[in-house]
């Protein structure tokens, strides 16, 4: 059976989930470092291609004058990814196990539309910043780097494998390479300190400079990541009660700065070392990743700088590709309560992203790549404010969150800081409609047809989950005097009227003949106690005659499988069961399910073999194919 929280729900990143102890005692720092790494994770997505193209455009036309809107942009992002903290944190939700729990179906099929939408488009960025990061290093086509970037999923599925720690480490890694990179270009570049630090009073020299300054503050906070965030802190393990919560929540506040802190300097670096060298040398049209690679070593006058960039954005697009398939999972585990394998999962995202991208580039050749980052940047800010307001909303809810909901001046902040990123990704997306609708063509039939019109029904979407709340406010009981205290703030449900189920009549045992059987079959009888239900002994022969002719085959194996059968079945009914045999042929998951819902079973056991990483993909999950296929529960009892 499937793992459930407190709130009912299936559990977010279910393989991880809980599987970092935290102390409850101890020195601070061992604590801090327990709790370290979920918002690492997060910022690699502040970091990702899609953001390269807007520093490079700001440092190279302006210098270091738009240094005050990344930190600006940052501080947003520090207090909205300590809310999602506090969202999984407290209620042991993500934001969208939330949603689901919040809104209406028809509501939630939308926002789970726009979130896969949002993660596409900066699977996308990914894709082109990893594609390019190729060219840049091997000469490789832009056409097969973007074919290329498709294998990551093998080196994800292999990254799963060792847990959620060490995938951390991975990225850590990454992102260090980034931090690195760009301090020796910091270095070679030779910047103005003193102008630098000027660049930190907030000015716009001119309309240009608040157009950049919108499209950094739009790119930076990405909707994704709020998914992501809420579902990561719940990989720790926190001892119950009030104090410790407030605890675990101040322990991710801390991460969040860290880590934020530190992409904050990723990207602050990157338009520092635009300004220092491009913008000195006259070169303010800057924007394509290849043009800052290509003119980076006659400018800066060391080979080893455009090396390190190229680098710095192989690293960038890999970690990004990490974040990217979690927060996959988490929006489609999250709203549809649907299971996917994880390296599927991320096919399916990556291939996705990779069509549109390889067409492009074929269609329209290389010169298109930065056209599909500037779009990506501009599907990301159409779904940010459907991330951004139900969170605060559920932050700031005294029914669900407790004695930890966000009050006073934090609630003040988060409302602000939401409501500025709305306003000006609303200025961004009104802006690009205008500059294609000024274009006319193809681009502003679109517009006509297409993009207005569906910005009409999504801004009407926005308005309704706003005020959502409101209208769901009569239907509410009203707020108990005092909240109770612990990880669950919410009102205690009241107790379930259970009665006891009929025993079980008939079961099904799945035999492999891997040299098991009497494993599982101890296991079985040791669950089925002192019930004696009839039993259904079954096994699917998988042979090539087999699967050619079905139950039609004579072969060798199935007549050695059949004899098998009757003796596990002889061996059986001196112990009080009535016994039955079925032999099957072919697909193991569909003719087991085929067997057993012919025969009326209402649970069906057999053995896990516990197989990993390779083996798991040749011998095949039989248990995790037949519980979505046959009628009965299903029980697997462990064999190694």
């Amino acid at each position: 059976m499937e793992k459930r929280n407190g709130n009912g729900e299936g559990l977010s990143l279910r393989e991880a989930h809980g599987s970092v102890f935290v102390p409850a005692g101890g020195p601070g720092w061992r604590r801090w470092l327990a709790v370290a790494g979920p918002a690492l994770m997060v910022a690699v997505g502040y970091m990702d291609p899609g953001n390269w193209a807007t520093d490079l455009a700001a440092g190279s036309r302006y210098e270091y004058r738009l240094l005050w809107v990344l930190l600006a942009a940052n501080l947003v992002a520090i207090v909205l990814q300590s809310l999602a903290a506090r969202l999984g944190i407290v209620r042991r939700l993500d934001l969208a196990q939330a949603s689901r729990r919040t809104y209406p179906a028809p509501v939630n099929v939308a926002l789970y539309a726009l979130a896969e939408s949002a993660i596409v488009a900066c699977d996308l960025a990914e894709v082109l910043g990893s594609a390019i990061a190729l060219e840049l290093l091997f000469g490789l086509p832009l056409a097969l780097g973007v074919l290329a970037t498709a294998l990551d999923v093998l080196l994800l599925l292999a990254l799963m494998r060792f847990g959620v720690r060490k995938l951390e480490a991975v990225v850590l890694s990454l992102v260090g390479s980034i931090a690195c990179a760009f301090a020796v270009e910091i270095v070679l570049a030779r910047p103005d300190w003193g102008a630098m630090g000027a660049g930190f009073l907030p000015a716009l020299p001119d309309a240009g400079a608040l157009y950049l300054a919108v499209g950094i503050f739009g790119a930076t906070v990405m909707p994704h990541n709020l998914y992501l965030h809420s579902a990561l802190v719940q990989t720790r393990r926190f001892a119950g009660g009030a104090d410790e919560t407030r605890r675990a929540i101040r322990l991710n506040a801390i991460d969040s700065v860290v880590s934020l802190n530190l992409a904050f300097f990723v990207n602050a670096a990157i338009l520092v070392v635009a300004g220092a060298v491009f913008f000195r040398a006259g070169r303010h049209d800057v924007a394509e990743l290849q043009d800052a690679h290509r003119l980076l070593e006659p400018l800066v006058g060391a080979a080893i700088a455009p090396l390190l960039f190229a680098l710095a954005l192989l690293a960038a697009g890999q970690s990004s590709t990490v974040t990217g398939t979690l927060a996959g999972q988490v929006v489609m585990e999250g709203y549809l309560d649907l299971r996917m394998r994880p390296w599927l999962r991320r096919a399916l995202t990556r291939g996705v992203a990779v069509v549109p991208a390889l067409f492009c580039v074929v269609h329209f050749g290389e010169g298109s790549a930065g056209g599909l980052l500037v779009l990506s940047q501009v599907i990301l800010s159409l779904q940010l404010p459907f991330a951004a307001v139900p969170l605060v909303q559920f932050v700031c809810d005294r029914r669900t969150m407790g004695p930890h909901a966000v009050r006073g001046g934090l609630k003040t902040a988060a409302w602000g800081a939401t409501f500025a990123v709305v306003a000006l990704n609303v200025w961004l997306v009104g802006d690009a409609f205008r500059a294609w609708l000024a274009a006319g063509g193809a681009a502003a039939t679109a517009v006509r047809f297409v993009a207005l019109p569906l910005g009409a029904a999504l801004a009407a979407l926005l308005v309704w989950v706003t005020l959502w709340p409101m209208i769901a406010k009569r239907r509410r009981e009203p707020i108990p005097a005092r909240a109770p205290a612990g990880v669950h703030a919410a009102a205690a449900p009241a107790r379930p009227a259970l009665e006891p189920p009929p025993p079980i009549a008939r079961a099904a045992i799945a035999l492999d003949f891997s040299g098991r059987e009497e494993t599982l079959l101890s296991g079985a009888l040791r669950v089925l106690g002192a019930a004696r239900p009839r039993l259904l002994l079954c096994h699917v022969v998988e042979s090539a005659p087999a699967r050619a002719f079905g139950r039609d085959a004579e072969d060798v194996e199935t007549g050695a499988d059949e004899r098998r059968l009757a003796e596990f079945a002889e061996a059986l009914r001196p112990l009080g069961f009535e016994v039955d045999t079925a032999l099957g042929a072919g697909d193991p998951a569909r003719e087991l399910a085929r067997i057993c819902d012919e025969a009326g079973v209402e649970l069906v056991i057999l053995g896990g073999h516990g197989h990993r990483g390779l083996a798991d993909a040749i011998h095949g999950t039989t248990a995790e194919a037949l519980r979505h296929r046959v009628k009965a529960s299903v029980l697997v009892v462990p064999l190694h």
